[in-house]
């Protein structure tokens, strides 16, 4: 095919044949179109768009790039959750133990950071040993065992999709909804799922900033698994500050372990009871006791351990295994109620100080970030903390500084 020709009907607004899509697709997997080519395809989607049939025409094709999961006859329910990205979202986390404590199995394939938001699998690979790479034959043994595996895209996985998702991170396209819908669906449909529970973000610190693009955007995504007999359901989460009181890799995992023990933030407990009760017709009240008894941090170990993770490291994540070296505790300048803590701000902050990528080939500090973020609404003392930076050095701190004081604003009172 006549890679350019193509290219050119995108830029034009034309439409994308299947045939076409498919090519595109399969070629760039095979290494035979550059990717200078597929970032100008994706800059040109970007900014035209694509139909309804052209997007499911995309998402079948990029599933098609590899392999698609089987499971033995009479097995329990294939469940999983995407969440469209947010500052502090460590759902997947606790979500997918706690849904394998219900008897469900929980194929997780998740994806690293994109632009401000932060990904799962560089959470991870912040906990020592843990291996995200588990081929299929590994993966089904670990499900059958412990009903829940959380791994990367493995090469026969849906290959099309992790090559277009680096892309998208360092072309200025990971906003772009056929994209979006194209990437997660065909990870998720090459889980062969039955139920899916969709976390779409909206607000400040999301890739859609209103609620009405979070609308259009699930329905979007809804649409395409009906195509494929999936139960899709999903459930709208406003992100102008941050989930959780934590933004960084190894800062976030933490914040998790806390919450998988009983003690973490209303607002994180909140959401992951929300999605369970989405995918499975368990009562609320006993997945909450899951997640405060132990009965979900225990399948969380064994999760870690399963996948070569050094459990122990867990409870010390932060202090001896990734510690920044420069903390630096933001304070009040005025008494008042913290009226703003701006997710996209402080998202930003965090990517300059090290947690995301500006480039594909950057590697993650996992040990920069924020904590101890207060929740807007809060009445605050001036000199109080807002959050302390972790950062690596003085100069990186310096640097973020200005950006971390605007995302702050306390209205007086």
């Amino acid at each position: 095919m006549h890679v350019p020709s193509s290219i050119e009907t995108k830029r034009d607004g034309g439409t994308l044949t299947a045939a076409e899509i498919e090519a595109l697709i399969a070629g760039f997997s095979r290494g035979e179109i550059p990717d200078y080519q597929i970032s100008a395809l994706a800059m040109a989607i970007f900014f035209r768009g694509m139909t309804a049939e052209e997007t499911a025409h995309l998402t079948g094709a990029m599933m098609r790039s590899g392999r698609v999961l089987h499971y033995p006859k009479g097995s329990p329910p294939k469940v999983d959750k995407h969440s469209t990205g947010g500052v502090g979202d460590k759902v997947s986390l606790l979500l997918a133990p706690l849904l394998a404590c219900d008897g469900l199995w929980v194929p997780m394939i998740s994806g690293r950071g994109l632009g401000i938001t932060g990904g799962t699998l560089d959470k991870l690979e912040s906990i020592p040993g843990f291996n995200v790479n588990l081929n299929e034959r590994q993966a089904l043994a670990q499900l059958e065992k412990i009903g829940v595996f959380m791994i990367g895209q493995t090469a026969d996985i849906c290959p099309a999709d992790k090559k277009l998702y680096a892309l998208r991170d360092v072309t200025g396209t990971v906003p772009s909804q056929p994209l979006i819908i194209a990437s997660i669906m065909s990870k998720k449909l090459a889980e062969s799922l039955d139920r899916l529970v969709l976390d779409v973000k909206f607000g400040s610190g999301a890739f859609m900033k209103t609620k009405a693009e979070a609308e259009s955007l699930a329905h979007g995504l809804s649409a395409i698994g009906s195509e494929m007999n999936v139960a899709v359901s999903h459930v709208l989460t406003p992100m102008d500050e941050p989930l959780g009181c934590t933004a960084g890799n190894a800062l976030e995992v933490r914040e998790a372990v806390q919450t998988l023990q009983g003690s973490g933030p209303a607002d994180l407990e909140s959401l992951v009871l929300d999605l369970a009760g989405c995918v499975s017709g368990t009562p609320r009240e006993t997945f909450q006791s899951w997640l405060r008894d132990g009965t979900a941090w225990r399948k969380f170990v064994a999760l870690v351990e399963m996948q070569g993770g050094d459990s122990s490291a867990l409870e010390r994540l932060t202090e001896r295994y990734h510690p920044a070296p420069v903390l630096f505790e933001l304070r009040a300048d005025a008494d008042g109620f913290l009226r703003k803590m701006d997710a996209g701000l402080i998202g930003h902050a965090c990517v300059r100080l090290g947690a995301g990528r500006a480039k594909a080939t950057d590697r993650i500090d996992f040990a920069v970030g924020c904590s101890g973020i207060k929740k807007t609404g809060s009445r605050i003392q001036r000199g109080e903390p807002l959050m302390t930076v972790h950062a690596r050095d003085e100069a990186s701190l310096q640097e973020v500084l200005p950006l971390f004081r605007q995302a702050v604003e306390i209205a007086p009172g």
